[in-house]
């Protein structure tokens, strides 16, 4: 990871128009955001730009049009949300670039807010046709990129326009650049990951990278199955991607010689159906599944064990839930786990980073949110951080 620059470089930005990609992609229900965790990740951003006097202008996609006008695609239907969270008035502007932005722009004063139409009602957008983002440069100033979610896109609102201003990293981006830097970029040793998700196929990238970084790797979920299978064990009925257990053993075999461990269960909690709380439940060696069983979470044996490994190490990433931990008690390893990751990380011997989905809503089920180091919500950008690739928009801050 490059050095970037970020609100600390920033000299005098009186009356100066500051172009700020956010992530305000909203979940919503019935005309309402159901969940503005995105908007207030990157309201101290946009405050603190308004507050040095800056014209703020907010970049930001909103489902996918792809490159057509949607009325029900509208951040205008959004706007009301945003003031609520920055307690700001906000200036809504239906285009991106153009004379409406700069007659928008001259009516704006100093730390006031305008709101952008969704980028990617333009073809422009998604192909980072230079044009476009020129068009849109033509009204700012500077650049900052606070959406680390939308980072992994080479789009011209979070790639092209880093190469036409001068560009900085917003509060939230470099919260995240900082976290993650200090999970795989620079760590301190040892470090732990943990895997976990159904299925090893949507994750052989990020095993591949991370036995090459880790010196503890940790596999859970249905992917572990197939590792175990891959270890000559009959897994029953389990989900189980057998034509991928020569992956696993490659896998494996790199752990070895990089000097990473690959941590597997050795008991396991089995049931004859998926469903919560089912009578056919009971907790086994992993040899001593039944054909007609199925394996949905690690058991409190290998969970005590790996509790152990984790009080060795200084850093811990984690990606995926143990278990089937929607489902109880399914979710008894992943909140097990959790809860020691985040007692190690209160009491400072843990540094603990956290990212993706089902991770999230895993931790939050468990009660630790609060009590780990760092909470990636971006989705894929962080899964593809995990597997070592490049970030096009983090890139660009670099260059």
């Amino acid at each position: 990871m490059g050095k970037f620059k970020t609100l600390d470089d920033l000299g005098d930005v009186t009356g100066k128009v500051a172009l700020v990609r956010v992530d305000l992609n909203l979940p919503m229900m019935d005309g309402r955001a159901t969940d503005l965790t995105r908007a207030k990740a990157v309201a101290p951003t946009i405050l603190e730009l308004a507050g040095k006097g800056a014209k703020v202008l907010l970049l930001a996609h909103f489902g996918r049009p792809k490159g057509e006008r949607h009325s029900i695609l509208s951040l205008s239907l959004i706007q009301g949300e945003i003031e609520r969270v920055l307690d700001k008035e906000v200036m809504f502007i239906p285009e991106v670039h153009g004379p409406v932005v700069a007659q928008s722009v001259d009516i704006l004063g100093p730390g006031d807010i305008g709101m952008l139409e969704n980028t990617r009602f333009w073809p422009g957008e998604e192909a980072n046709d230079r044009a476009f983002a020129e068009a849109i440069a033509a009204n700012g100033d500077l650049y900052v990129n606070d959406a680390f979610s939308a980072a992994h896109r080479a789009h011209a609102s979070t790639e092209g326009l880093a190469h036409l201003l001068p560009a900085y990293a917003g509060r939230a981006m470099e919260k995240e650049l900082t976290a993650l830097d200090a999970a795989l970029g620079n760590p301190q040793t040892p470090v732990a990951a943990v895997v976990g998700g159904a299925k090893v196929s949507t994750k052989l990238a990020v095993l591949e990278n991370l036995v090459g970084k880790v010196q503890h790797l940790i596999i859970g979920g249905g992917m572990a199955n197939t590792f175990l299978a891959a270890r000559g064990v009959d897994v029953g009925k389990s989900l189980c991607e057998h034509d991928l257990t020569a992956k696993a053993e490659a896998i494996m075999d790199a752990a070895d010689k990089a000097g990473c461990t690959v941590h597997l269960p050795y008991d396991v909690v089995v049931a004859k159906e998926f469903a919560a709380n089912p009578p056919s439940l009971r907790t086994c060696n992993v040899h001593e599944v039944a054909a007609d069983e199925m394996i949905l979470d690690i058991g409190p044996q290998a969970v005590e064990a790996l509790g152990d490994v984790l009080k060795t190490c200084r850093t811990l990433v984690w990606n995926g839930p143990l278990g089937a931990f929607e489902t109880p008690p399914f979710d008894a390893a992943t909140v097990a786990l959790a809860k020691t990751a985040a007692a190690l990380t209160a009491e400072g011997s843990l540094v603990s980073v956290a990212g993706g989905g089902d991770t999230v809503a895993a931790l939050a089920h468990a009660g630790v949110t609060g009590d780990v180091t760092y909470i990636s919500t971006a989705g894929g950008a962080f899964l593809e951080w995990m597997e070592g690739r490049e970030l096009p928009g983090v890139a660009a801050l670099s260059a």
